[in-house]
């Protein structure tokens, strides 16, 4: 599947693709320089467990992995274990679990003693494995937080063959003080050309006239193909992947039109990709390829509704991850003539059963997950992971790195809710923007008591930049990586510190996030500049929105969020509280902020679940109600 790299950062448009929000409207780094420090792993464990599995999944102090003495000493994990059987032998030992390269083998040698050991069942790799440093497995051996359990602390780096990490348990890993790393770039060429592979086998029913020829069958007049000269291409993700196939679509004479909420335009432009909405790439599309990442606001985003707003008679090609297609409903356009035909490399359970409509349907060509299977693939895969594994041994920082060490338990507890607040209010931003233009440049400022050289925002920036992307991409950023992912997609993100009023006991007294020149779904988060400013504080451990553009509200930051544009009037409350209640979403906050009595107000319903879009839209009907729009946090 490839990541959505390599792209500017833009907006969570109007599109499946932001499914995570509802609008209706009535009016038109490089590396982190980082001191070294210890994991202090058993504190964090104790004391800060509620406060990972909250917001920390992927984060924690700028702690590095130090050189090695004897394998990875003792003191790095803060965890007692047996002393080493390896005599004078000073290297780390690492596992490869899954065939790897010989190239990529030859890296690791040079630093580590290298056991090649494959097919291990659980059992037999949670054996084997508190003797190993570090352990690099491709998609099939599954490091479970059992695995971690078993190292007894010694196993410190995890390195994945490839770009997805859905084998290996995150949380557990940062738990153990344990890095892990992938290699997410090296088989960008061999999937582009897979997907063109597939497009062009597709487009002349190669798969199926083989087939038949193999049967002795001469069927000629039944496998009529089309040709791809003239043809429309969607390409949905315009990453790493998704901008290789349109240069080489574009070189077979397609017309080729892109959505992705960050892809640059001006990137796009330079090789003739018009990039568009959501709807818009699927509704003028003869041809779509698929290369947005699997997240949860991207998964079955092609469903009955998506084939629904497709011309009669698209095609569609998959690289990508199955998760992104309902494969019922593709079954059933496939069936009623919506979709003419599917290419298929990638599928929600992989190996499929061998009963699935799919793989057996006669307008679906098929192929095993090969989409980095070349040669040449495998080899630099290889290689990348072994020097990201190899780095990460010498004590080096990964920019591949999806988790990072720990924080120290004090730096945990003073930040804990500050930090959580920073990603919701960068969550909560993202999808507020509308339109293709792009978010490029992000104001953060922070109000605090305390002298500027007091308060380290590396952490809470970090947080901030998470809750800008992840929630529509596969990347995995957290302290280590952040500043590196910002700048990988043209994110320009400045900070300034304020004095404030408040204790310096306490760390901040707010913190804003400003996205410049942006369009907006709901206008009133709009500044007199024309920027988005979203705000928020902590009070009592507990994050609150204190601000939406001109507007001074008071909602806490929990489940998710409606916000309404009305004109200031009675019974505005009651209302839109009835229509919640009658369908049973419980309201856990309300607050309403006025820019004068009888005038515009903008009321924030905070709400434990996501409402039914028949009742958002019994909202928006409301007469006094000018625009709304629903956020997931």
């Amino acid at each position: 599947m490839a990541a959505l790299q390599n792209s500017s950062l833009h907006a969570a448009a109007t599109s499946s693709l932001n499914s995570s929000s509802s609008v209706v409207s009535k009016t038109s780094a490089d590396r982190i320089p980082c001191k070294s420090m210890p994991f202090a792993a058993s504190a964090f464990v104790s004391k800060n467990l509620a406060l990972s599995s909250r917001s920390l999944k992927n984060f924690s102090a700028c702690s590095v992995l130090q050189k090695p003495t004897v394998g990875i000493s003792s003191e790095i994990s803060g965890t007692a274990r047996e002393p080493s059987k390896r005599g004078q032998d000073t290297k780390p030992t690492v596992l490869v679990a899954e065939k790897l390269s010989e190239a990529g083998l030859e890296v690791l040698r040079t630093l580590a003693n290298v056991d090649c050991s494959y097919n291990l069942s659980p059992e037999e790799l949670c054996a084997k494995i508190s003797q190993c440093d570090a352990i690099i497995v491709r998609s099939g051996t599954k490091v479970t937080r059992q695995v971690f359990e078993s190292s007894r602390g010694r196993l410190k780096v995890v390195g994945r063959a490839g770009v997805g990490i859905d084998n290996v348990d995150l949380h557990a890993a940062t738990e153990h003080g344990c890095l892990v790393v992938n290699a997410p770039t090296a088989n960008t060429v061999a999937a582009a050309e897979h997907g063109i592979a597939l497009l062009s086998a597709m487009a002349r029913n190669v798969s199926q006239a083989s087939a038949a020829m193999k049967q002795g069958k001469w069927l000629r007049n039944k496998y009529v193909g089309v040709s791809l000269v003239g043809k429309t291409l969607a390409v949905m993700g315009f990453g790493k992947v998704g901008s290789e196939v349109a240069r080489r679509a574009k070189g077979l004479g397609m017309h080729v039109v892109a959505h992705d909420p960050y892809a640059a335009a001006d990137r796009a432009h330079a090789i003739g990709v018009d990039l568009v909405t959501f709807d818009e790439a699927i509704s003028v599309a003869d041809f779509i390829s698929l290369h947005m990442p699997l997240t949860p606001t991207t998964n079955k985003v092609f469903n009955d509704e998506s084939f629904g707003k497709m011309k009669k008679g698209v095609r569609i090609v998959n690289v990508a991850r199955g998760g992104v297609i309902d494969e019922e409903a593709l079954v059933r356009a496939l069936d009623n003539g919506v979709v003419a035909q599917a290419a298929l490399d990638v599928f929600t359970e992989e190996p499929p059963s061998k009963d699935n409509k799919l793989v057996q349907h006669e307008k679906v060509t098929v192929t095993p997950h090969l989409g980095a299977n070349t040669v040449e693939a495998q080899e630099g895969v290889a290689i990348e992971i072994a020097e990201a594994v190899a780095g990460a041994l010498k004590g080096e920082l990964s920019a591949t790195a999806v988790n990072a060490p720990m924080v120290p338990a004090r730096v945990l507890s003073e930040l804990s809710s500050y930090v959580l607040l920073a990603e919701k209010l960068g969550r909560l931003a993202v999808q507020l923007v509308a339109g293709v233009s792009g978010v490029k440049v992000v104001k953060l400022t922070y109000s605090s008591a305390r002298a500027a050289d007091d308060l380290d925002t590396r952490l809470l920036r970090a947080m901030i930049t998470k809750g800008l992307i992840e929630p529509i991409s596969d990347s995995f950023v957290n302290l280590v990586n952040a500043d590196f992912v910002a700048k990988q997609r043209g994110l320009k993100i400045t900070e300034e510190k304020v004095p404030s009023d408040g204790s310096p006991g306490q760390p901040l007294d707010s913190i804003q996030v400003q996205l410049a020149h942006v369009e907006s779904k709901f206008a009133s988060a709009l500044s007199e500049s024309g920027d988005i400013i979203v705000q928020g504080k902590v009070k009592n451990g507990i994050p609150y929105l204190t601000k939406v553009g001109a507007f001074s509200v008071d909602v806490s930051l929990e489940g998710s969020l409606i916000l309404c544009r009305q004109v200031d009037q009675p019974g505005m409350i009651g209302k839109v509280g009835s229509i919640l209640g009658s369908e049973n979403v419980n309201v856990n906050f309300m607050s309403v902020g006025r820019t004068a009595p009888r005038r515009k107000a903008v009321m924030a319903i905070g709400v434990d679940d996501e409402p039914p879009k028949e009742t958002l839209k019994r909202i928006g009907e409301i007469p006094a109600v000018e625009e709304f729009v629903f956020l997931k946090l």
